[in-house]
Parts: C-alpha cells; sequence; structure tokens
C-alpha cells in the first residue's frame, strides 16, 4: 500500500498518534467518537478496489435479500490485507481500556485479554471462527437499517467504521447513524458524514449512562442513511469472530 504526506507512515502508527483520552472522553459522552486520518486517500482507494476481487472475501452479503436494507457487504477471508491487520490488532490494543471500563461501571464480566489474537483464540473457541473485517458498498438509492453487529455470545463492545470515499465528491447522503435508546425518554439519533481514511469508533450493542442507581446499560444500533448520489465504500472493524 502506498502512503503519502509527511505524519505516521503506518497506519498502526498513526494509530498510536490519536489523542485516545479526548476520544474516551467522546465515546462516554456520545457512545461514538470520529477518529484522525487512520488511512491515507491511496489506502483508502486501494482497499476500496479490492470490492470487485472476489477472491479475498468469504462471503458476500445482499442487504434486500436479507431485509437488512439495499446495498452489499463483504467479509474478508484470511489473510487480511495488510492496513486492514495493522488497524484491527492496534486499535483493539487502544479499545481495550475502555472495554474494560465500561464493564466496570456496568458490572460486567472483561473476559478480553491484553491481545486481539488471545481473543480471537477465545473466540474460535467457542465456536466463533469466521472473520468479521467488512467492506461495504452502497450505490444511489441504498441505505442500511439499524442493526448490531453481535456473531456471537463473545462480544467486543466497541467497533470501528473508517470512511474509504470522499464524501460530497464520491457521493452525497449516506450518513452513519447511531441511535441510542434511552431509559425512560425518547431516542437520540447521531448522523455523522465519515471523511476519507477517518474513522467513527462506536458501541457495538450498548454503553454505560449514568444513573440513580450508579450506571445503566442504553441501548444503542447503528446503520446508514440513504446514499443520494455516487458510490460510498466504508471498511468495517469488528473485534470479535462470528460463529
Amino acid at each position: 500500500m502506498t502512503t503519502t504526506g509527511t505524519g505516521p507512515a503506518r497506519p498502526r502508527e498513526r494509530v498510536e498518534a490519536a489523542d485516545w483520552v479526548a476520544l474516551a472522553a467522546e465515546l462516554d459522552a456520545a457512545g461514538c467518537a470520529l477518529t484522525p486520518q487512520l488511512l491515507t486517500t491511496e489506502e483508502c482507494r486501494e482497499i476500496a478496489a479490492l470490492y470487485t476481487d472476489a477472491a479475498r472475501f468469504r462471503a458476500t452479503i445482499d442487504m434486500a435479500r436479507h431485509r437488512f436494507g439495499a446495498g452489499q457487504y463483504r467479509y474478508f477471508a484470511r489473510p487480511f490485507p495488510e492496513p486492514v491487520e495493522e488497524l484491527r490488532q492496534a486499535c483493539y490494543v487502544r479499545l481495550l481500556p475502555i472495554a474494560r471500563e465500561w464493564a466496570r461501571r456496568l458490572g460486567r464480566p472483561a473476559p478480553w485479554p491484553d491481545t486481539l489474537d488471545e481473543w480471537l483464540e477465545m473466540c474460535h473457541r467457542a465456536g466463533q471462527t469466521r472473520p468479521t473485517p467488512i467492506l461495504l458498498r452502497y450505490a444511489e438509492g441504498d441505505w442500511n437499517a439499524l442493526h448490531r453487529d453481535l456473531y456471537g455470545d463473545l462480544v467486543f463492545p466497541l467497533q470501528i467504521v473508517i470512511g474509504l470515499d470522499d464524501a460530497g465528491t464520491d457521493y452525497t447522503g449516506g450518513e452513519f447513524l447511531l441511535v441510542e435508546q434511552r431509559a425512560r425518554a425518547q431516542s437520540r439519533g447521531i448522523a455523522t458524514v465519515l471523511r476519507q481514511g477517518h474513522g467513527l469508533v462506536f458501541t457495538t450493542r450498548d454503553r454505560p449512562v449514568p444513573s440513580v442507581r450508579g450506571w445503566s446499560a442504553s441501548a444503542v444500533r447503528h446503520g446508514v442513511s440513504v446514499v443520494r448520489s455516487g458510490t460510498r465504500h466504508t471498511l468495517g472493524l469488528v473485534f470479535h469472530d462470528a460463529a
């Protein structure tokens, strides 16, 4: 993969350079947080171009067929493209303290070990063996219904989506949607435009929120609004494998 510019040369170095204290605070406040640029423009284009190479993927999902919305996505097969593997490994380490703190607040177990490889081995022993990095493609009129990416009993509570195209130029519409079902209140929605190469960290299924008894879990789902024109590609990094 090609890189340009004067910033960190590798995806893992860009992850390390991010302000994770600020990102953790934003995740606490909203359930999602925008990262600095994690992939260069060239890397984004090269990853998006892989979509047409069916041999790189283990499965292709037609959203309309499954009533998930409209559009298509593909799960990468192992081995993953180098930038995808780098990002997944580096981001897990940085997200792990947040995941453990959220589990502490909610009084839940925190089964996640110090490395992604150890965690995935736990997933595999539990029968969750199918890889979950996702390349998604939306054409004009496509959209994604609100959902959660739960693939088995073992779940990592945070994930990342990275924009691979130039919003406003390559496509319009297609905002990333996060909807939180608040206790005894109406739901709250957040719409985010994904800048090319930038990521959005968000909660996989719920997040801790202050309550009269200390902390409670607020349920969250995510999706994508209708793409009005062009084609939108994103890279999804889920940190648990699928059954």
